[in-house]
């Protein structure tokens, strides 16, 4: 049984957490693939099934974080209703159906002494996160871990410590249910800063550290972390609408990118569009989104193609708007001469996270592709689709903007390393 029933108070709490979680780690890398996706579809049932206890714990999370002021997109992301829980349920399944992951051999190859070597994917162990205002992570991080061996130490920010507890408590029953140890999931339940200080130097157990949060929180986490983390998630994303773009592909991605859900970090922020087109398409992209109540941040160009007409949401931008990962109904506008302006924008301003052109010109498309550094690249579709789920991983422990040892959505095979198999017959090195 899980040894964190009672609150964790204490810097020997939480180390005691990782020491559960080390050796519940080494039973999770040997368990079956049957035995982990019936966890998962315990898991699934629970979620659409038992949701009373968890909704009702949102609700109290949700009122006490507004009565104190939380950022509107930061109570976006705490907020769980009936729909969002089933669909989180549906992640969960999904990852149930993909392949096992551990186990798996990369490649194979024979020496010319004839030993057979391997690569094999296995656990990386303990994976470890800290994360702020989205309850959802509680449960994509715990079904990832766990289809690839890892057991994990989550730490939910104090704003939704009452949704947590509850999806913990289901988390765990989907593992009793199923036989397989509740260790598998250990639960920071203090908020105290001090603990997550004392988790961070934690590296004999946590095998990898995911921040999941705001600027502050992943750059305290990576200035501090003993062992290796994931840095990234912030999204300063931009599309580009080329000289070529269809207009109106154009206008319906831009509104998807910014409208759909302006506080997750695949959101749009900049829009930069080409000035042989700007005449014809500013006012069309400016009239559908301040029509969604968004107000645009708008360079001097793009305030006089807009002229006397324009709405009364778009302001002059100043030099803090362009690089700005904005999570709420505002967005930066600027109008460039070319896409070597636009390049040129991106890799100045961009986070590396998501970027997209809009266009019908096959040349710039694949310049844009090949140019832009970012963990996604698009050409003629949202940035909202940046997510684990509609990348077919299933769900997703975070957005890594590093290149080592992931890069974008994070889903099974980033939770696993490899060891090396050879395989001889008496060989001896001379």
């Amino acid at each position: 049984m899980a040894n964190n029933k009672m609150m964790t108070n204490t810097i020997e709490d939480i180390i005691a957490l990782g020491k559960a979680a080390k050796q519940a780690s080494r039973k999770l890398a040997r368990l079956s693939t049957e035995d982990k996706n019936r966890v998962l579809l315990n898991l699934t049932e629970l979620l659409r099934s038992e949701q009373e206890d968890v909704l009702t714990a949102n609700r109290l999370d949700y009122q006490e974080a507004k009565a104190e002021g939380l950022d509107e997109s930061l109570l976006d992301r705490l907020l769980l209703t009936g729909e969002r829980l089933n669909g989180t349920a549906d992640e969960v399944q999904r990852v149930s159906e993909l392949p096992d992951p551990v186990g798996e051999v990369i490649e194979t190859a024979t020496m010319p002494n004839g030993l057979i070597t391997s690569r094999r994917r296995v656990p990386l162990g303990v994976v470890g996160s800290i994360y702020e205002a989205r309850p959802n992570v509680t449960v994509d991080i715990f079904g990832l871990c766990l289809k690839s061996g890892n057991a994990c130490i989550l730490r939910g920010g104090k704003e939704t410590i009452r949704s947590n507890e509850a999806l913990v408590t289901l988390l765990r029953k989907a593992l009793s249910d199923a036989g397989v140890t509740e260790d598998a999931v250990q639960f920071v339940d203090n908020p105290d800063r001090a603990l997550v200080d004392a988790m961070l130097k934690m590296d004999d157990y946590i095998d990898l550290l995911v921040p999941r949060g705001g600027a502050s929180l992943v750059r305290f986490v990576a200035e501090n972390a003993a062992m290796p983390a994931v840095t990234g998630g912030i999204g300063v994303c931009h599309t580009y609408v080329d000289r070529s773009a269809d207009l109106k592909m154009a206008v319906e991605i831009v509104h998807n990118a910014k409208v759909r859900r302006p506080s997750i970090c695949n959101a749009l922020d900049t829009v930069l569009i080409h000035s042989e087109v700007a005449a014809e398409g500013l006012p069309l992209i400016a009239k559908v989104l301040t029509a969604s109540g968004v107000e645009l941040h708008c360079d001097n160009r793009t305030l006089s193609i807009l002229g006397p007409d324009a709405p009364v949401t778009a302001i002059p931008a100043n030099e803090d708007d362009w690089g700005k990962e904005f999570l709420s109904l505002t967005a930066a506008v600027r109008v460039v001469d070319s896409l070597d302006e636009a390049l040129e924008h991106i890799e100045t301003y961009g986070s590396g996270h998501s970027e997209a052109i809009i266009t019908e010109d096959d040349a710039a498309a694949t310049r844009f592709l090949d140019e832009v550094d970012a963990a996604a690249v698009y050409v003629n579709a949202s940035t909202q689709f940046t997510d684990g789920g509609q990348f077919g991983l299933g769900a997703e422990v975070g957005i890594s903007t590093q290149k080592f040892h992931a890069r974008g959505p994070m889903g099974l095979k980033e939770l696993t390393s490899y060891k090396w198999v050879i395989v001889g017959k008496g060989q001896i090195r001379p």
